[in-house]
């Protein structure tokens, strides 16, 4: 059983409603742009468990058959609730750490690249925090939990964290939000604003940073985004941006030492001392990252975005009819799909012919996993692969742009213009 794939239309319910509630309460916390980018990274990201999942039930099987202390820990109750305080004990620190080290917060910042904060903003995590996280919880195997009821704590423990991404639910009960982590205490871990930096790593419970120093309350209106941002919607470069800088400053420092551990150091280290932290990041000043897209882009991505889910669906479920190697193809075609979402957003040249390859990738795709014959779902495949170049060939020229929009209002001309208020 993949937990994700049981999860995964959960999330998606709770997204409609919040999108539904911002209509018709006429909020303007989602912006499309964003909010395509976000969903994007996330069905990329859904294809790295995968990976995660043969680690988990190798590595992790491997030291639960040999090196644990304590016998067979059977999932009851008692035992659900003392693995999900294990887990949100660890992710407190692994959190804390991706905030603390330089290669961590590479991992862990693309998260922190949303500008704005809903169930969306849920959804972009990294390719590579997904990895690295994995690298902590084995001492759970140690002590006698099994490998699969890690897997499916950790999934569980991720999405008690979606429904923190919010701006709909205000601050709650004191005695709730004393003890647990909630949408207040999680949109001042997003924030900019100084005095919110490095604040509330917890995910289940908030006492960890009450215990350890690292809690901050709600209290001036929360500035979303990340220092360094990115400035852009392709995956590529909101996954690995942050690799890049690191990288480009190591081969600015001298000595290999230096060069070896600047990987490893805080956010503000350098060999000459500390960095100061730049300029305060506030409503007044913050100006949102925001392309110009290609006209027909909005339906053209909303239908391919549904599209795009069925196919991730079908890869990371466990009764899919693909193989291990059609899964990878299948893996393949979704990064090929939301690079390209990209290209429509931010109305890239090279869109059209990589947006023709893929259409092509898609039908082959298609006629193999149907065994070369000519069935029902390759025909309408077919058939949409064929509209949609179509629709491509007459919308996404150079001089056929236009801006994004938010949920519940009607486009606008910018292509960057300041943060408003919410």
């Amino acid at each position: 059983m993949n937990i994700y794939a049981l999860l995964t239309p959960i999330a998606i319910v709770f997204i409609l409603i919040e999108i539904a509630a911002c209509f018709l309460f006429k909020r303007k916390y989602i912006h499309f742009q964003e909010a395509i980018a976000n969903f994007g990274t996330a069905l990329g990201n859904q294809t790295t468990n995968l990976l995660v999942a043969a680690g988990v039930y190798s590595i992790y099987g491997w030291l639960h058959h040999n090196y644990r202390i304590a016998g067979h820990i059977e999932m009851n109750p008692l035992n659900f609730i003392l693995l999900l305080l294990g887990v949100d004990f660890i992710f407190y620190w692994v959190h804390r750490w991706g905030h603390e080290m330089k290669i961590m917060w590479a991992a862990h910042s693309p998260h922190h690249s949303a500008e704005e904060m809903n169930f969306f903003v849920a959804l972009r995590a990294s390719v590579t925090q997904r990895l690295f996280s994995f690298f902590f919880f084995w001492p759970l195997t140690i002590i006698g939990f099994t490998p699969f009821d890690i897997y499916t704590m950790t999934a569980l423990h991720l999405f008690i964290s979606f429904l923190h991404h919010t701006e709909f639910i205000p601050k709650l009960w004191k005695p709730i939000e004393f003890i647990f982590t909630t949408p207040s205490h999680h949109r001042v871990h997003h924030g900019v604003n100084y005095r919110y930096l490095d604040k509330n790593y917890g995910e289940f419970l908030i006492i960890w940073d009450r215990m350890f120093g690292t809690f901050a309350e709600e209290k001036e209106k929360v500035v979303y985004g990340m220092y360094s941002h990115p400035q852009s919607f392709n995956p590529i470069k909101i996954n690995f941006h942050y690799y890049q800088i690191i990288f480009s400053d190591m081969l600015k420092v001298r000595g290999l030492w230096n060069k070896l551990r600047i990987w490893f150091m805080p956010l503000s280290w350098s060999p000459d001392g500390a960095k100061p932290l730049p300029p305060e990041i506030t409503e007044q000043n913050q100006r949102r990252y925001e392309s110009v897209m290609f006209v027909g882009g909005k339906a053209y991505l909303v239908v391919h975005a549904i599209l795009t889910a069925a196919l991730m669906l079908l890869v990371i479920s466990p009764k899919s009819p693909l193989s291990y190697e059609m899964k990878w193809v299948g893996a393949a075609l979704l990064w090929h799909s939301i690079i390209n979402w990209s290209g429509i957003l931010e109305s890239k040249r090279w869109l059209i012919w990589s947006e023709g390859l893929r259409l092509t990738g898609t039908c082959a795709f298609l006629l193999h996993v149907a065994y070369y014959e000519v069935t029902i779902p390759v025909i309408a495949g077919t058939a949409v692969a064929v509209l949609s170049f179509g629709w491509a060939l007459r919308f996404f020229r150079p001089d056929s742009r236009t801006a994004g929009t938010w949920a519940g209002r009607g486009t606008e001309k910018a292509e960057s213009r300041p943060l408003r208020p919410l």
